[in-house]
């Protein structure tokens, strides 16, 4: 499982950073990508990665600010451009008004795709679990944000234990269809009538990892919430230290509240994205310089890298 980031930028395109968007590769997974947010040049990114877009085969909005959402229409249109590709649909969750932009732009435009699009929408009263398969589940929860915003929670369900393949084979269990067996479960007879008790063999489930994508917002309890324990917090840095009241006021927050948040919900990891372009490369240093002192295990995130979960 990998996060890369699209675009790290708050607000509007610089040289160095465009704005949000990050892909989330389930690729072990599920063989799929999940797209979060989708700024203006999210599909010129994508084209520096080695993502295809038709495997992206989700895409969650926190809200609809253009520099979230002004990509969509390009990168659902140019999707559909993938003639070698078999053309598969797509889901899109995001507050109520996403369809209606979606469907306009295209309208509009007279782009016509190939394939579906099945939208998801939410508003306040419609949080929680918004997704859930046989793998992941996904939760929404408002953030505190000029207009309508929140935050995702990504939980990975339990994985299977590992199968202790020498201690099988030392008890007489021949390679093959009653490996699989076991290591799926279940227990099976030998043919010279001994019972093989698949948990002797496999260890306990291992937890599966949390991710938790904020949108754009001022420190909250939400925020916290949705952070408990996981095992990497990508959290906004708009402002920086000593910037608390302009970020209040915009609706954002500094790299000292996300500090705070990561270190309070118990996160391992804190990534600092949505970095205002006013920041040059020597402030961007200061920002995680300052954040560590909250909380050590901070990163100031860039266009195109890749972090393992």
């Amino acid at each position: 499982m990998f996060i890369q980031f699209l675009g790290t930028g708050a607000g509007q395109p610089s040289k160095s950073r465009n704005v949000s968007s990050l892909a989330l590769k389930l690729l072990d997974e599920l063989n799929e990508i999940w797209l979060f947010d989708c700024g203006e040049g999210t599909q010129n990114r994508i084209l520096e990665t080695a993502i295809r877009p038709r495997k992206i085969s989700k895409i969650f909005i926190t809200h609809l600010h253009g520099d979230h959402i002004f990509g969509l229409p390009g990168f659902l249109s140019s999707r559909s451009f993938q003639s070698n590709d078999e053309q598969t649909d797509i889901d899109i969750y995001g507050p109520i008004g996403i369809r209606s932009f979606v469907l306009t732009s295209l309208k509009v435009s007279g782009s016509r795709l190939p394939y579906h699009i099945h939208f998801h929408e939410f508003n306040e009263t419609s949080l929680g679990k918004i997704f859930e398969n046989e793998k992941f589940s996904v939760y929404a929860e408002k953030l505190d944000h000029t207009t309508f915003c929140v935050g995702f929670r990504i939980i990975q369900k339990d994985l299977e234990g590992t199968l202790d393949a020498e201690k099988l084979r030392a008890a007489g269990v021949p390679f093959g269809p009653l490996f699989g067996k076991v290591k799926s479960g279940e227990n099976v007879v030998l043919e010279d009538g001994r019972e093989i008790i698949a948990s002797d063999y496999l260890s306990p489930p291992r937890p599966g990892k949390v991710v938790t994508i904020l949108g754009d917002t001022r420190r909250c309890h939400a925020s916290v919430r949705l952070g408990v324990n996981a095992d990497i917090l990508v959290h906004e840095s708009t402002y920086g230290k000593g910037d608390e009241t302009m970020a209040r006021k915009h609706g954002h927050s500094t790299n000292m509240e996300a500090a705070q948040v990561a270190k309070d919900a118990g996160a391992k990891r804190l990534l600092l994205n949505h970095i205002s372009p006013r920041f040059l490369s020597k402030d961007v240093s200061q920002l995680r310089r300052d954040a560590a002192q909250i909380f050590e295990a901070v990163h100031v995130v860039k266009d195109l890298e890749e972090v393992e979960v």
